[in-house]
């Protein structure tokens, strides 16, 4: 067991906070992409305004991670992103262009790793002890709240798309 509020970490959560960080940072990665190729559609202004909460959100987990010690794993953290660009690579039925299909399969990953997120906080409430420079109950409620504005763009984007 460790004692969290004197800066020894368990190997197991900083294993998890690692791998979140270096998540987080593919979803950043994602949101920004969808904040720049759907900027000019109805919903533009909303994946601009998550994507900025992503951003900040990550800076967050960043601290968190600081506070406790532990520190990013590049390596899972250039796969995830390395990863993350090779999806924009899958067949969405055109070759060159962009399909009006990756606004809507871009969507659903972000509300995928909105998913993530609000777990991940809510896994780090449960460690008993956890001293974290942030309040985790906000943290969480704003990913739960990030995922319901990405609902409210989900369906006109599949509306617009299928």
């Amino acid at each position: 067991m460790s004692d969290h509020t004197s800066g020894r970490t368990s190997r197991w959560l900083a294993i998890y906070l690692r791998n979140h960080e270096a998540a987080a940072s593919a979803g950043a990665d994602l949101f920004a992409r969808m904040a720049g190729s759907q900027r000019r559609r109805p919903w533009g202004p909303e994946l601009v305004a998550v994507g900025a909460e992503v951003e900040q959100d990550l800076r967050t987990l960043r601290g968190l991670l600081r506070s406790l010690g532990v520190r990013p794993d590049p390596l899972s953290s250039l796969a995830l992103r390395t990863g993350e660009r090779v999806g924009r690579l899958k067949p969405n039925g055109r070759l060159v262009r962009r399909s009006p299909l990756s606004d809507l399969v871009e969507v659903e990953a972000g509300l995928d790793a909105l998913h993530a997120k609000a777990a991940g906080w809510a896994a780090l409430r449960a460690v008993p002890g956890l001293a974290a420079p942030a309040d985790l109950d906000a943290l969480e409620r704003r990913a739960t709240d990030q995922v319901g504005r990405m609902r409210t763009v989900h369906t006109p984007v599949a509306a617009a798309v299928l």
